[in-house]
Order: C-alpha cells, then structure tokens, then sequence
C-alpha cells in the first residue's frame, strides 16, 4: 500500500481558536468562542506522534498564545525531543516571552508590510510596535532563538515589497518569503468561502499587474543582499512566477503555477476541535476525538484511496493552492 503512511513528518495544530489581529485576507478573528485543544489531549496522543515519527511539530492559528495554559500543550511535545515553532502575530510575545523561549525553537510572524502597512492590513493599531516589543523582549532572555516572517502579497500592499524586505531586515528575521493570498478555499474560518466581491477586495486586480512587476523589479534591485544573504532563499523568478503569475492565473490571463506539493503524504493538520487534514486547504479525513489516533486517520481505507487518487498538478484545489511547500520524504512516498 504505497499510499499507506508508516511515518509523518510535521504536525501543525491549532490550539485556540480566536485571534487578537483581525487581517484582511483572513476571517479567524471573527470566531469568539475561545475553543482549545486541551493539554490533557495533547499528553494522550503524543507517544504516537512521536512513534509516527514526527519531527516538527507548528503551533498555528490565529494566535496560539491565547491559549490559557500553551506551555502545558507544548511540555509532552518537548518532553519527547519533538522540535516546535510558534507561528504569532506578535502581540502576546512580550508577555508570554519566557515561556516561548523555553519551549520553541523559531517563531514565525507574519510581515505584511512597513509599519504603517502592516498595521493597516493587520486592522489593530500598533501592530507593528507590539510585535517590535514582542521580538527584543524575547530575544533579551534568549538572543540565538531564530526568528522567520512572511509575507502575504494582495492589494493592500504590493506596492510595498521593497520596503517590507528592508522592514524584515531590521526586525532581524533570518528567513523571510513571500506568498500570494488565498482566496478562493475555505480555510481560516471562511465556511462555505468568499463571495466574488470579498475576492476582488484582496487580489491584484490585471490593470494593476503591471504595477506589481514594477515593484518586484524594485525589490530585486533595491534588495539584492536580501537574496544573496539568503534571508529569502527563492530565486527572483520564483517569486514572480508564484506571486505574479498566481494573480495573473486568478484572472485567466495565464495557468496557474505548476504544482508539486507532497504535503498529504507526509504532514497532517490538528484543528481546535479535533479535525484532522491532510493540510490546510483539502477536505478533512475525520475527527481524532471520534477515531482515537491519529493513525487511524491517516491510514483508514478512504484516506489512502484518496491519496491514491490525488493528483497534485489537476487538483482544484492543489492547482489555486498558495502554500508551494514540499517535504523531503523517503523515496517512493508522495504523489504519482
């Protein structure tokens, strides 16, 4: 069964439900009902993680630092050697700066632009300056921890790139990318998805795509080190194939970015009530308190015929994906 999983490599959960930002290209802020993922549910199903060996373990959301008691949902993880990552918004890292640096080893923002920008895209005022004050008080207890933004390139603020690079660079992160925003799946609390006017509120729109070149070709020029350091390890025709073209897609002036994800066969998303998926975007294949493992998940027989199927390059969904990620999995495991 070569679409049978003996093995996964990262695990993201989503430990909270809500979110203390409330950004254009997503609707997370909007759920008020504080759900958690309980510790004690994270200590009962950790030994299998570990035995399905699992080697990353994100912490997502929203804002997993609205979790009443986060460092009881990381402590069974740590204790078994799993290595996490915190993905924030910034604005509880100061208070919670002890406890990240305890138990994460990077931790990952979101950058949205210059401050002023990044604030107005963020929706909360001072959103910039918290999360100035949420790195330098993280890095006073610990200055090695590593530090990774991203970028989520729409209409709000691609007229910016360059300036978000040199933005990136005095916040000191030591990786930053950049990715085009979703808007056509369900994820991030969008049930049922965004009607065409909610879409055409955040895309590039095609009279402006001549504008987003200009300001890639800015961006290459003006940030050259950025590249060169390897701060953003994609290549410049990278970017522009999976930034420009994705929009120029969106409006069928071109197809969509080829697409080679093989996330399904080695990665799986934990949500607040305890739905798995294969990731962020894709249907759900159950719920973990209903089936009991997380196993049984992944490898129940609709699960494997789906992966069997699945063909990442014709996919609906895979195609209008925004993620581009890949893993680096054993040979013969991944899509056909």
């Amino acid at each position: 069964m070569p679409h049978a999983l003996s093995q996964i490599r990262e695990l993201f959960i989503w430990p909270h439900a809500g979110c203390n930002h409330r950004c254009v290209s997503c609707d997370i802020w909007q759920d008020k009902s504080r759900r958690e993922l309980a510790a004690e549910d994270i200590e009962r199903w950790a030994k299998e993680w570990e035995d399905l060996g699992v080697k990353e373990v994100i912490l997502t959301g929203g804002e997993p630092l609205m979790h009443r008691d986060l460092a009881a949902v990381a402590k069974p993880l740590r204790e078994r050697g799993i290595p996490l990552v915190l993905l924030s918004t910034g604005i509880l890292l100061k208070k919670h700066a002890q406890q990240v640096v305890d138990n994460y080893e990077v931790v990952l923002v979101s950058l949205d632009g210059p401050p002023a920008i990044h604030d107005e895209v963020r929706r909360v005022p001072r959103a910039y300056d918290h999360l100035v004050r949420g790195l330098e008080a993280v890095r006073a207890l610990k200055p090695e921890i590593r530090v990774a933004a991203r970028c989520t390139v729409h209409r709000y603020n691609y007229r910016h790139l360059a300036e978000t690079v040199r933005t990136a660079q005095e916040l000191g992160v030591y990786r930053f990318s950049f990715i085009p925003a979703d808007v056509t799946s369900e994820a991030f609390n969008r049930a049922g998805g965004w009607d065409a006017d909610r879409q055409e509120d955040l895309v590039i729109a095609p009279e402006a795509l001549p504008g987003l070149d200009a300001e890639l070709d800015r961006m290459f020029e003006e940030c050259a080190d950025a590249f060169t350091s390897g701060m953003i390890q994609e290549s410049p025709d990278y970017i522009r194939a999976y930034v420009r073209q994705y929009y120029a897609a969106f409006h069928r002036e071109a197809e969509y970015p080829p697409v080679s994800c093989n996330l399904p066969w080695g990665s799986a998303v934990i949500e607040v009530d305890g739905t798995v998926r294969p990731c962020f975007f894709q249907k759900e294949y159950g719920n973990l308190h209903e089936a009991g493992s997380l196993e049984a998940l992944l490898n129940s027989p609709a699960a494997v015929r789906w992966r069997e199927e699945l063909d990442v390059a014709t996919d609906e969904t895979c195609r209008r994906c925004v993620c581009f990620n890949t893993l680096d999995l054993p040979a013969g495991t991944g899509p056909r």
